[in-house]
């Protein structure tokens, strides 16, 4: 049986799937080329860490494609001084990333189980300036305010209190919208934080499933 080159697949997955899709940011692409991705994925599923699919994890949660998760890195220009609220930790891939890019990250789950196995692989890796919360977004309350947010599943509506979490002038990563047709949006703070104030841009068209609680409600048919 042989035994697959992580190193090399991860060579691959950088140039000629994130490149391309234009992620160009040299701090994200040496991210992506450093963080073995396979240390995240379920030994089922490892020899398919580098390949251009979404992953399965527990409670019919996925992984997004890399090209996704780089694209989302680089939408939010994380500065080594951010700090940063992740919104569904699920592997730890992308917690792991943003903890190599920001000063500190707190990432909130609310699937225990997740949140577990995510803290062992972020600890397995020595990133020690993560703390992963056993929390639900929709519900979670703070006085803390964030230079980024990433949220790493769908939402119908972007809740209010999400953009109250920001610093001003900060960033917020979000997939919008009703599957197949969906948008990933860069919202950005105005300067003294004005929900009303914020500037939404899309950046490119995606479908994802969506955060527990947050799919549109049914539509009725008549």
């Amino acid at each position: 049986m042989t035994t697959l080159d992580y190193a090399k697949a991860r060579e691959l997955m950088v140039e000629q799937q994130v490149r391309p899709w234009d992620v160009l940011d040299p701090r994200v692409l040496d991210v992506l080329a450093a963080l073995p991705r396979e240390a995240f994925v379920d030994e089922a599923h490892r020899n398919l860490a580098y390949t251009d699919v979404q992953l399965p994890l527990a409670h019919g949660e996925f992984m997004m494609k890399p090209v996704l998760e780089g694209r989302t890195l680089q939408s939010l220009a994380v500065d080594p001084t951010d700090d940063v609220l992740e919104i569904g930790t699920g592997s730890g891939y992308l917690t792991a990333c943003l903890g190599r890019l920001a000063r500190e990250v707190v990432s909130l789950e609310c699937h225990p189980d997740l949140a577990a196995t995510a803290r062992k692989r972020l600890a397995a890796q020595s990133i020690n300036n993560v703390q992963v919360v056993d929390a639900d977004a929709l519900t979670y309350r703070t006085d803390r305010r964030f230079n980024a947010i990433c949220v790493t599943g769908a939402v119908s509506e972007i809740p209010p209190q999400w953009l109250q979490w920001l610093q001003p002038n900060g960033r917020l990563f979000v997939v919008r919208g009703r599957s197949p047709a969906m948008e990933g949006l860069r919202v950005t703070a105005g300067e003294r934080n004005d929900v009303n104030a914020a500037r939404i841009q899309s950046l490119f068209e995606t479908d994802l499933p969506y955060l527990v609680g947050a799919a549109p409600a049914p539509a009725f048919e008549f």
